[in-house]
């Protein structure tokens, strides 16, 4: 049986995610019988970014605003430097981030991924691994930071790049599988 059989997996994405980062752990996620849903402040579709170039487009399942935490079971976070940058100013992808963290559930970040970690108030005393780039934000965000294929840390699984993308997808499945883990910040009450 599928080790994922049920769970239901955000993806929350906007343009300029690198596609690979996306469409490689959510075919794998899909392999193990999950249900992943793209989320973004966009309506429509969303355009991947392929190394140096614009990408594909992808299809918008569900609005963030629309998007409530308790309705998922983990949470998948492409990098790309643009994709995270455009989430860090938007309040609902940072609170939606957030509430993961209050309810234990598992996250997977990959390369600029992390950024979003360090808005949502939820990278300080974690070890995790990123892209170079972010790296010093994340230690300045109070994160442990090493460079590792991947690292897991009480339910969230971070990598640099998409060369890892093969060790990711296999700690992000454990992980995701395992499900719920001990909340990992005080909850903020939200107006």
């Amino acid at each position: 049986m599928a080790k994922l059989t049920g769970k239901r997996i955000a993806i929350v994405v906007t343009d300029g995610f690198e596609q690979v980062e996306m469409t490689e752990p959510k075919k794998a996620l899909e392999q193990e019988g999950a249900k992943t849903v793209i989320i973004s402040p966009k309506d429509g579709k969303v355009k991947g970014w392929k190394h140096t170039d614009w990408g594909d487009t992808f299809n918008v399942d569900m609005k963030l605003s629309d998007a409530r935490e308790s309705e998922f079971d983990a949470l998948l976070l492409p990098g790309g430097a643009m994709n995270p940058d455009k989430l860090r100013l938007e309040p609902d992808a940072v609170n939606f981030v957030r509430r993961f963290f209050e309810a234990g559930k598992p996250v997977a970040a990959i390369c600029h991924g992390p950024w979003l970690l360090i808005d949502a108030g939820v990278a300080n005393g974690r070890t995790v691994t990123s892209w170079p780039s972010i790296r010093l934000d994340l230690r300045n965000a109070g994160a442990h930071v090493v460079d590792q294929e991947v690292v897991v840390d009480r339910g969230l699984v971070t990598s640099r790049k998409p060369d890892d993308i093969p060790a990711f997808n296999r700690k992000m499945i454990e992980e995701f599988a395992e499900g719920k883990h001990r909340p990992q910040v005080a909850p903020v009450h939200h107006a």
